[in-house]
């Protein structure tokens, strides 16, 4: 076996990782936002998870392919770095324009043009996430794998405690919070998606300024755990030759992100309806958007947790083993959004954002601490672009039965954070199944 990266100074796995601190502003702005945007802009609460379809379908098919490619790219600055900074630039304008949808109602449909916004902000995401997994696959050594994905998943969680709190923030300080008369979307909204947007492309420019990727002679030296050189793999072998332990991570996978989607997507509703006493129809009152505003807090509130359990949780992993950690963190989730259906009271759901914190800093980090330790570097990228099909998946599934499912639940939104918990404990289960390597 040879395995010859050094170890990497502080600054140097934090600093690989801290464009993803953007990233996930732009993405908490759009798992918080979302919604209240396309219900603004004429969507249905039963229709909302079709819309939410666009996310894990881009992804889907962007991630292997990004993947593979920067697997296979090698230029001045790097291998992953020119897809991180592309995927920054184009993530970055469709933030500026899904909030206008409304300004472009004289060339299409503006619920549409959102939703076709939200497919180009998605994609751009997925564009930028999947090489920062391979970043750090490429970089760390065993030693620093744990600590290499728990700074990850802090800096995420910072990113998210920024980008949940800005339109509340921003409704604080003055900037409206209800739509001008004629438009659909608040300003204090637009502007947190202006503001999260230019955080985005600054901060992946710093890492791309600061991180300097392994030369291709240099990478299969250090990296390359047995002792012949890689060779070049079709697809048909790369499926052929996938770990088992993937497969079994599918399945915790499933039933994790099957909660998260449906946390994402009827959180806002269900908070306004079972807390603020809105009707299913409204979604341009004051108090809808008020529910919305806290929503982006309650998000922040389980980010912060997320990024406090993610400063020791490599250290837990280490002592107890990640599984252990993985599933217990799970079950945490479970109970937190289990406990929603039953608080009528804002500040009680913070309560419940603690539970859902520690799992949310787990499923940012187990699964890809355990599965990068089980394949080869030199596949690294595309291993991870297929592994995230185990994300997309559960999301698609959720998109075409959460309509169904509300229906069977008369409506009622805040059930489908219910629903939400019992998949989160599912997936706890799932874990037990697990046979990973350095356990």
């Amino acid at each position: 076996m040879k395995n010859n990266k050094p170890n990497l100074t502080f600054f140097q796995l934090w600093s690989m990782s801290f464009g993803f601190l953007g990233v996930q502003i732009g993405y908490s702005l759009q798992n918080g936002n979302a919604s209240r945007i396309l219900s603004a802009l004429g969507a249905h609460v039963e229709t909302l998870s079709y819309f939410w379809l666009a996310a894990p379908l881009t992804g889907m098919i962007i991630q292997p392919l990004i993947g593979h490619w920067s697997d296979n790219t090698w230029t001045r600055i790097g291998r992953r770095i020119p897809f991180i900074i592309g995927g920054a630039v184009l993530a970055a304008a469709s933030m500026f324009f899904m909030p206008n949808s409304g300004s472009f109602a004289h060339i299409m449909p503006i619920l549409l043009f959102g939703a076709l916004m939200l497919v180009l902000m998605d994609a751009s995401f997925n564009i930028t996430m999947q090489p920062f997994r391979a970043l750090v696959g490429d970089k760390v050594n065993e030693n620093q794998r744990n600590a290499g994905y728990a700074i990850q998943s802090f800096l995420i969680n910072v990113g998210a405690i920024i980008g949940s709190l800005l339109p509340f923030v921003l409704a604080k300080v003055g900037v409206q919070n209800v739509p001008d008369p004629g438009k659909t979307v608040a300003p204090s909204v637009i502007w947190s998606f202006y503001i999260g947007g230019t955080i985005l492309l600054l901060s992946v420019l710093f890492t791309a300024f600061t991180t300097k990727e392994y030369a291709p002679g240099t990478y299969e030296e250090n990296s390359v755990r047995e002792e012949v050189k890689p060779q070049k793999t079709n697809w048909k072998q790369i499926i052929r030759d996938l770990p088992p332990v993937m497969l079994q991570l599918a399945f915790v996978q499933f039933f994790s992100w099957f909660a998260l989607f449906l946390m994402w997507v009827y959180t806002t509703p269900g908070v306004a309806q079972n807390v603020w006493n809105t009707l299913p129809t409204d979604s341009v009152s004051a108090a809808y958007n008020e529910a919305g505003n806290w929503v982006g807090v309650i998000f922040a509130v389980y980010s912060f947790f997320a990024a406090l359990y993610a400063t020791f949780m490599a250290r837990l992993a280490n002592r107890f083993g990640r599984k252990t950690i993985y599933g217990l963190s799970l079950v945490a989730g479970g109970i937190g959004l289990l406990s929603m259906v039953f608080i009528h009271q804002p500040m009680g759901l913070i309560y419940s954002m603690i539970g859902v914190g520690i799992a949310w800093a787990a499923i940012l980090a187990m699964p890809y601490a355990i599965l990068s330790a089980s394949i080869p570097t030199d596949k690294m990228g595309v291993y991870m672009g297929i592994f995230n099909i185990t994300i997309t998946v559960p999301q698609i599934a959720a998109g075409l039965l959460g309509g169904i499912i509300l229906k069977l639940l008369c409506g009622k939104a805040i059930m489908m954070l219910g629903v939400a918990g019992i998949s989160m404990l599912l997936a706890a289960v799932m874990v037990i199944r697990i046979k990973a390597k350095h356990e």
